[in-house]
Parts: C-alpha cells; sequence; structure tokens
C-alpha cells in the first residue's frame, strides 16, 4: 500500500509543474486506516507546502495518520513555517519519504527532527524512490552541483548518423513536436556555433503550451549571423554553466552537433541521453559523436515509441 499512495503523491507534485519555479514539485498524502483523509502539493512559490495543504485538507483525521511525502519535510523558516514542525504539531504517526532533501545543509534535517519527536519515518526505496528522485532531477542537479541538469537530445538514423542526404529532417513529425515540448520544459536550450553557422536555428518553442520560453544559447566563438536572437557564451563550458545556474537556470536541452556534445561528454557536464531513432539508413554522413575519448557507461536505458521513431533515454548522472 505504501507505493500507491507515495505514487498518489506523485502524481500530485505534477500539478505544480510550471508554478512552482525555482522550488521543487512536491506531493503529500495522508491516510488514516487505509483510506486517504488529506492531499496536498506544493501550488506555488512563496505558498504553503504540500504537507501543510494536506495537512489543512486532512484537520483532526490527521492525528494518528500516516504521511506519504516525495520529498523530505523541511525545517527552515523561508516564506513558510517549517513543514516537519507542521507535522509533528498534526500529531501524525508516521511519515514514509520519498527521498532525502539533497541540501541538507540548508533545507534539510526534517527526518530527524521527526524522529526526535517520536514519529516514525520510513524512507522510499528502489524505483520509487528513484521516481521521486527522478521527477525534481533539474533541481537536485542544481543544487548540489550548483550546474544546470543536462540532457543531450539528438536525433539519429538506424546506421547512427545524424544527417539524411537529401532531407532536412532524421525524425518524425511526431519526434519534432515532443522536442518543442521539451524547449518548453526547460530553462534553456543550447547548440554550437557549428549548428548555428549550418541551420541559424531559433531553438523557441512552437505550436506547444509554453509557461515562459527557454533561453537560448549558443555556445562558441562568434559572431552570430546578422538577426540571431541567440545568446553567445563563449567561455569554458563549466564555468559557463556556472553562471547560467547563479541567474536560476536549472535545466538545459542541449541539441549541439557531435563535436559539442563531445566536448560536454568529455567534461562531465551531461547527465541524460535522450537519442530519437528513426527508421531509416543514411549510408554517410557524422555520427552522434565526434572525438569521444573511450567508453561511456549509462543506466536506467528506456525504449518507447513515438510515432515512427523510437526514443531512447539513459543516464550519465543518475538523480
Amino acid at each position: 500500500m505504501d507505493s500507491e499512495y507515495l505514487g498518489r503523491a506523485l502524481e500530485l507534485a505534477e500539478k505544480g509543474r510550471g508554478t512552482t519555479h525555482p522550488n521543487p514539485v512536491v506531493g503529500a498524502v495522508i491516510v488514516s486506516d487505509e483510506e486517504i483523509v488529506g492531499e496536498g502539493w506544493h501550488e506555488r512559490r512563496g505558498e504553503a507546502h504540500a504537507e501543510v495543504n494536506a495537512l489543512a485538507a486532512a484537520g483532526e483525521r490527521a492525528r494518528g495518520a500516516t504521511v506519504y511525502v516525495t520529498l523530505e519535510p523541511c525545517t527552515h523558516h523561508g516564506a513558510t513555517a517549517p513543514c516537519a514542525d507542521a507535522l509533528i504539531q498534526a500529531g501524525v504517526e508516521r511519515v514514509v519519504v520519498g527521498q532525502r532533501d539533497p541540501n541538507p545543509h540548508v533545507e534539510g534535517g526534517g527526518l530527524e527532527r521527526l524522529r526526535s519527536a517520536g514519529i516514525e519515518v520510513e524512507m522510499a526505496e528502489g524505483e520509487l524512490g528513484f521516481r521521486c528522485r527522478q521527477q525534481i532531477e533539474e533541481w537536485r542537479t542544481f543544487t548540489t552541483q550548483k550546474r544546470p541538469f543536462v540532457t543531450y537530445k539528438v536525433a539519429v538514423t538506424l546506421d547512427g548518423r545524424v544527417a539524411v542526404p537529401g532531407s532536412r529532417w532524421v525524425s518524425g513529425e511526431e519526434s519534432r513536436r515532443l522536442v518543442h515540448v521539451l524547449r518548453a520544459a526547460s530553462d534553456a536550450v543550447a547548440v554550437g556555433m557549428g549548428t548555428v553557422r549550418w541551420d541559424n536555428p531559433r531553438l523557441d518553442a512552437r505550436d506547444v503550451p509554453v509557461v515562459r520560453q527557454p533561453r537560448r544559447i549558443a555556445f562558441g566563438r562568434g559572431p552570430l549571423p546578422e538577426g540571431s536572437e541567440l545568446e553567445l557564451r563563449s567561455g569554458p563550458l563549466r564555468d559557463e554553466l556556472e553562471a547560467l545556474a547563479a541567474v536560476g537556470v536549472q535545466s538545459l536541452l542541449l541539441e549541439g552537433g557531435p563535436t559539442l556534445a563531445a566536448a560536454f561528454l568529455e567534461q562531465d557536464l551531461v547527465d541524460k541521453l535522450l537519442v530519437f531513432v528513426a527508421p531509416k539508413l543514411s549510408g554517410e554522413g557524422p555520427g552522434m559523436l565526434a572525438g569521444l575519448a573511450g567508453p561511456l557507461e549509462l543506466t536506467r536505458l528506456e525504449a518507447r515509441s513515438v510515432g515512427d521513431d523510437v526514443v531512447l533515454q539513459a543516464y550519465v548522472h543518475e538523480p
């Protein structure tokens, strides 16, 4: 039953996607006698956290209940009071947490505070714990590494080429639409100057719902083409990523060509790969990486169909 209730908390957390930024999405469920008596999620930055909203919905039925929450309850005084204290005051008996706060020096300590108050605390493990971490993977990397979470997206043919002679596109229409969804969900989208000179891309999210357009970046030496709206960044990659993080960029979708992708991977700056594999053979042209020094082990490989294509997802760094 724990997995069912924590799974519901994950669903609730997603309701805050796009409105809690730069805070992470969080969901909470309160259960008494195997009945859900309260639900909540972090709805907007600066407003009540998920646990407080769930406690308000549960009222007196929270006393002696079990709370399922996707992220360790906070202990700090910020825009809202500490959630750990609210749970203690409500008299809950048990708390199941999806993941530790990745920055205990600032936000953490909630589990210890709950235990010291006599509340039973359990941590999610295995796949469910991974799902909780995955849900806020961008924020976790931003918080711990002080740089954006980087996803390298590339479209390839079955023979591993990133171009098809005589065609502008490698992937199908459904895949290209998904890329615009990914852009809309990212704080920044980036390519290298080689791609800029070849294609002069716009990199904005089009024909999909957009809360805010991503920052659009070109890494490398200029100049940019006349009329380009991209932001040129010519410094060392790690320094540029840290500078972006310093102004709140938590996620970056890397759409660069083989040379830039290899440079990011060589410097250990890619966290996740999304490879769109089209049912085509090119026979010639560059591959998805140029100049990678050695093999790289990936984890949690997944595959799913998007139109006629297959999207492969794998992690360099698991959240």
